[in-house]
């Protein structure tokens, strides 16, 4: 009985050594695909602002497009309803909804091109990390951006997950840089060579 019973334990033990690692790889899985679906969805929101804003922006002009057209399609109605009949009532009732409706389109445009330019103004996480790597002259870690960014904007929620998963797409674009020193990761925006360049057509110009 002791020799069948020592082969059926060690296989045990495989079998337990193999479902232990298939665990923590599938746990490290998960939060791989965790984080990207965060960065995602933080770029969806993104998306889905920036096409209110659009919406907006096409309804205001839809508008105030429509509004001048019913404006130019009334004032031909009243001569031609007042040259087939004689009575005046109708071509008045006529141009009246007409003046209604112009009435009622114009202040409803001008609100969602309002409401447009406020929403325009707000930018997004992309923008803010860039910004905040141009204003710092030393390299920042994921953390120290994302307590930087919570500190500066209370109104957003900023984890540090899809900071860091952005910040790797900025690397990716050659729009920020990546140092490494021990264990932890640092990040700098990249300098751009666009005020050099300029610097020798500004001299051509005054020449």
């Amino acid at each position: 009985m002791p020799e069948s019973q020592t082969p059926s334990t060690e296989l045990t033990s495989q079998y337990v050594a193999q479902v232990t690692g298939d665990l923590e790889r599938n746990t490290k899985e998960q939060e791989r695909i965790g984080v990207e679906i965060e960065a995602l969805q933080e770029q969806l929101r993104a998306l889905q602002h920036d096409h209110s804003v659009l919406v907006n922006m096409q309804q205001a002009l839809g508008g105030a497009n429509r509004a001048a057209e019913a404006d130019t399609a009334t004032v031909p109605s009243v001569p031609h309803q007042a040259s087939a009949e004689p009575k005046q009532s109708k071509p008045k009732k006529a141009a009246a909804p007409g003046a209604k409706k112009t009435a009622s389109k114009k202040p409803a445009a001008k609100a969602p091109s309002a409401k447009a330019s406020t929403e325009a103004t707000k930018p997004t996480l992309v923008d803010l990390i860039r910004g905040h790597l141009k204003q710092e002259s030393e390299p920042r870690s994921a953390a120290e951006i994302t307590a930087a960014l919570t500190q500066a904007h209370p109104d957003r929620s900023v984890k540090t997950t899809v900071v860091r998963t952005t910040l790797e797409g900025l690397v990716a674009k050659s729009h920020a840089h990546r140092t490494k020193q021990g264990s932890s990761v640092f990040y700098t925006a990249a300098v751009t060579s666009e005020p050099a360049a300029a610097e020798p057509q500004q001299e051509a110009v005054a020449d």
